[in-house]
């Protein structure tokens, strides 16, 4: 009976920090994709790189519902592009290479239909509706800045990495000399402590700096669909030749 109990509860311990830990992802995902849409939002409306934190604040505030939604979706998505995957992976050669080719697309996706929720404030399904459209039509392009992307942040993520790795290694291999009990060990912790610490920050910093690019990528696309900024430019050069 005390093992039956001690089971439940370790259980209900596990389930718990299984359910907190979704959240805490949920919410930190939210708010990195958030503040770096709404800076490249605010930079484009106001042209400077003075963007002020309140204003970014309140705007992240005013769409913190549809953030939310967004970022489950998100969640839903990648869950069917996964078992899609697993099925492409069968197929040999061809079958990666259209799944690295749907992964680049669906973040790029992703990313562009995020800036459309912060930037023209649009709703979820539509946000989603009119970036697809944007990455359709421009679909290689976004294909070939997402993997640009992805080379970056991996580069990124082991030279950091590599840091806490070598220090593991390093101490491991004088431990097993000396016959230091790596498991109680207080120096073995807190390398371990400071690598989970990088990691996190790591994480956090690439998927602020992915958004940023989508963010950038959904400007560019947008002006190549629908030539906004050209025809304003072609609107003014006609009002100063009419005075």
């Amino acid at each position: 009976m005390a093992n039956d109990s001690s089971e439940t509860e370790s259980l209900i311990y596990i389930g718990f920090g299984g359910i907190l830990f979704v959240i805490v992802l949920i919410l930190v995902a939210a708010l990195n994709y958030s503040l770096s849409a709404v800076y490249v939002s605010e930079y484009v409306k106001n042209e400077t790189i003075e963007v002020k934190k309140k204003e970014v604040w309140k705007h992240v505030k005013d769409n913190l519902g549809n953030i939310v939604v967004f970022i489950l979706l998100l969640m839903v998505i990648y869950a069917g592009y996964f078992i899609v995957s697993v099925i492409m992976a069968i197929i040999p050669i061809i079958g990666t290479i259209a799944q690295y080719i749907l992964n680049f697309a669906i973040s790029g996706w992703f990313g562009v239909s995020f800036m459309v929720l912060i930037h023209q404030k649009l709703g979820v399904s539509n946000s989603l509706g009119e970036g697809w459209n944007l990455v359709y039509k421009n679909f290689w392009k976004t294909v070939g800045v997402n993997f640009i992307l992805t080379l970056l942040n991996y580069v990124l993520f082991v030279l950091i990495l590599s840091i806490p790795g070598v220090l593991i290694g390093v101490y491991a291999f004088h431990a097993v000399e000396t016959g230091v009990d790596m498991e109680n060990s207080m120096t073995a912790k807190i390398i371990w402590v400071i690598a989970l610490w990088l990691l996190l920050i790591l994480t956090s910093f690439l998927q602020s700096l992915t958004q940023f690019v989508n963010g950038i990528l959904y400007f560019s696309l947008h002006e190549q669909t629908y030539n906004e900024y050209t025809r304003s430019k072609i609107e003014q050069i006609g009002e100063n030749s009419e005075q």
